[in-house]
């Protein structure tokens, strides 16, 4: 499967949030990341589409009173999730294989 950069930055946010990664706190985190404005949509789209694509799944945490009785649904990263960004940064560390050196000339 190829996935978009999109994707694969949410898939990252999801590895690095663990159990904290859930639609606000991912959103939240790609802000803080990349210090752009991000939608929600914008997430939850490729989050549908990536557990479709069995890149990640997702269960239901408990309910709080702060989400008013609700309860978060929280993605996991899927061992198919992991293998497809070993093959993206296998491919991204190629390509910016000797980068200092060509730029520092």
């Amino acid at each position: 499967m190829s996935i978009t950069r999109k994707e694969e930055l949410i898939l990252l946010s999801v590895l690095n949030l663990q159990e904290n990664a859930y639609l606000i706190g991912i959103h939240d985190h790609l802000e803080e990341v990349t210090g752009k404005k991000v939608s929600l949509t914008s997430v939850h789209l490729p989050l549908s589409r990536l557990e479709k694509a069995g890149l990640i799944e997702s269960y239901f945490g408990e309910a709080t009173a702060v989400r008013g009785g609700r309860r978060k649904k929280i993605y996991k990263i899927t061992k198919d999730g992991i293998n497809e960004l070993n093959a993206h940064k296998k491919i991204n560390d190629a390509l910016w294989g000797d980068y200092s050196k060509l730029v520092s000339r």
